[in-house]
């Protein structure tokens, strides 16, 4: 790049997307820069997609004040922009004496960090509420405000957002060396170099690699695989909840959720690797989600498997996010943001603001601001194009269904090859519209998605 940016952010997922969102709606010219060749293709992928209220996070930390009040930002943005929210609540059920006993502390915990919704029920309460779990709940703790929402369009809206204030997206830039000088830094990326006034380290799994480009020997990162199962919609009224695994002594354990697409989820699991890029899922890891599942919920394995998949977590050395400014090197580090950093994303980028601000970085406002974007919506709960007959009178093309499984129509594909950051991969254009997401992962609807893609969502 000929030009030197006030501020580049590195990584576009959650965190670096709502970053470079929130510094775009300032009088600065900002770099969103990703080593992938889309938005949100790591980490912030591949997570389970809960909108946490924080009631069990560490109390007095940075992480349970920044999930709070995200949850309340993101729930807002997400109503101005279309992302699908489900408030299915949670349970976290105790199946032993010991996840029973740990009840109270976990209520008395939700208690300190603001939350009063939080209850205990009794045993028949559980099953009031989850009558087809398995046998043996002594308790739970019903958390009426967890819910469940889209990581692919919260991501896809925050960088859009970034990139209609003016930010300029620069995919396929993995940085690889960083120089700093009296006036700039200069990252030296994969794909040219990015000369900035002012860096942010955003880049989630390799946060650690890129704060000791910057002479830092501060924290360590740990790829943690999850791998996932998913089951077929026919399993949703299995789960009318989340269920929650209790922690105790033993560490956590896996949890079913209901997913905004309509399906059940089953997992994760938990597997610390040295491979920062290994997605694969292991017989040993689906083995056991499925011994889980037979515990929790048997009638969930009678259901069909749609996929299974794996993404990785950054796992930290340290117990909290780590936020901080460095004025002297005009770099700011967002690190350690574990899988609550979709719900904490906006706040995350508050928080930065204000650290960017206190070390020298000038922010005036813009009154200019677009609109946010308004995302397509991938809910299940919420009306679909093929089901919008308005829709289709003035515009055939929606009711010209292309993915069978999914109910996505021609004019969403068409739409999402259109859009600001449009998909660079079939992957891509699965996360922007659900086609090949459905029972045949694309078996019958493939070659015609393809073809659309490859076309530039011609007809």
């Amino acid at each position: 790049m000929s030009g030197t940016f006030d501020v580049a952010v590195v990584g576009a997922g959650l965190v670096g997307s709502a970053i470079a969102r929130a510094l775009s709606g300032h009088r600065l010219s900002v770099a969103l820069v990703e080593g992938r060749d889309d938005v949100g293709d790591g980490t912030s992928k591949a997570n389970t997609a809960i909108l946490h209220t924080g009631f069990d996070a560490t109390p007095g930390t940075l992480e349970s004040r920044l999930v709070r009040r995200g949850y309340e930002l993101l729930s807002r943005y997400a109503a101005d922009t279309g992302i699908p929210v489900e408030r299915v609540g949670a349970i976290l059920v105790a199946w032993d004496d010991e996840q029973l006993s740990a009840l109270p502390g976990l209520l008395d915990k939700a208690g300190r960090n603001g939350y009063e919704q939080a209850s205990i029920v009794d045993s028949s309460q559980v099953y009031r509420m989850m009558p087809h779990i398995g046998p043996g709940a002594l308790g739970g703790l019903v958390v009426p405000g967890e819910a469940v929402t889209c990581t692919w369009s919260t991501n896809l809206a925050l960088a859009t957002d970034a990139v209609r204030r003016g930010a300029a997206l620069l995919l396929g830039r993995r940085v690889e060396r960083v120089t700093a000088g009296a006036d700039a830094t200069v990252l030296h990326t994969s794909g040219g170099d990015v000369r900035a006034r002012w860096v942010v380290n955003a880049a989630g799994l390799g946060g650690d690699v890129l704060d000791r480009l910057f002479g830092y020997e501060r924290f360590a990162l740990t790829p943690r695989r999850g791998e996932l199962i998913v089951f077929d919609k026919q399993a949703r009224p299995l789960a009318g909840h989340i269920l929650l695994p209790v922690p105790t002594a033993r560490g956590k354990g896996v949890l079913i959720s209901p997913t905004v697409y309509g399906n059940v989820m089953l997992g994760p699991t938990a597997e610390d690797l040295t491979d920062r890029v290994d997605t694969a899922t292991s017989e040993d890891g689906l083995a056991g989600l499925l011994a889980q599942g037979r515990r929790l919920c048997p009638a969930l394995l009678d259901e069909e498997v749609t996929a299974t998949y794996a993404g990785l977590r950054a796992a930290a050395d340290r117990s909290d996010y780590l936020i901080e400014a460095d004025a002297a090197r005009r770099y700011l580090l967002a690190g350690g943001i574990r899988s609550t950093g979709l719900s904490a994303c906006l706040a995350i980028a508050e928080h930065a603001e204000g650290l960017l601000r206190d070390a020298g970085l000038t922010l005036e406002p813009r009154a200019d601001l677009p609109d946010p974007p308004r995302m397509p919506n991938l809910g299940e709960a919420f009306p679909r194009p093929y089901q919008d007959a308005a829709l289709i009178a003035a515009d055939p093309q929606y009711g010209r269904i292309v993915c069978f499984c999914e109910r996505v129509t021609a004019g969403e594909i068409r739409d999402a090859l259109a859009t600001p950051i449009p998909p660079a991969t079939l992957e891509g254009l699965r996360r922007r519209t659900r086609a090949m997401n459905g029972r045949c992962q694309g078996f019958y609807c493939g070659a015609e998605v393809a073809a659309r893609f490859a076309a530039g969502g011609g007809a």
